[in-house]
C-alpha cells in the first residue's frame, strides 16, 4: 500500500485500497463544512460499498476525529516507542507539518536506530498478522 494516499489524496484505487477515491472524498467532506459535498460523497460510498460499509466508514471517521481532538486538546505526545517505530512513516507522510506535532519531541539518533531495527524485526510478524486478518489471502 502507498500510505501517501492518506495525506496526498486518493484517486481510483490508490494505495491498494478498493474505492479509495470515494472513501477519501467522504472523509474530506465529513471533516469539511459543505453539506452538499457530504451528502454526495455519502451517497457515493453507499452506492460503491453498500449500507453496512457506509455506517462502518462513518464510525471510523467519527472515532478518529474524536481521538484526534482529545489528543490535540490535551497536548498528548507520542510515547518514545511509538515515536521510534513510526519515525520513517511520519516523515514519509510529512506529519510534522501539522500543529499537533509540536507536542511530540523529535526522535534522537539512538531512537531512530532502535526504531529501524525494531521495524525490520517486526515486519514478518506484521505480515503474518495482516494475512490472518485477510483470512489467509496474500
Amino acid at each position: 500500500m502507498d500510505l501517501r494516499a492518506v495525506t496526498e489524496g486518493a484517486k481510483d484505487d490508490a494505495g491498494g485500497v478498493a474505492h479509495a477515491a470515494e472513501l477519501t472524498a467522504f472523509v474530506e467532506a465529513a471533516l469539511g463544512d459543505d453539506p452538499t459535498a457530504l451528502a454526495a460523497t455519502r451517497d457515493a460510498v453507499h452506492h460503491a460499498l453498500g449500507p453496512a460499509a457506509l455506517v462502518d466508514t462513518a464510525a471510523v471517521i467519527g472515532n478518529f476525529e474524536r481521538m484526534t481532538r482529545i489528543a490535540d486538546g490535551t497536548g498528548i505526545p507520542l510515547d518514545a516507542p511509538v515515536r521510534a517505530l513510526t519515525d520513517d512513516l511520519r516523515a514519509t507522510l510529512a506529519l510534522d507539518r501539522y500543529a499537533s506535532a509540536a507536542h511530540t519531541p523529535q526522535t534522537g539518533t539512538l531512537g531512530r536506530a532502535a526504531g529501524a531495527v525494531a521495524r525490520v524485526a517486526l515486519r514478518p510478524l506484521l505480515r503474518r498478522l495482516a494475512r490472518r486478518a485477510r483470512g489467509g489471502r496474500e
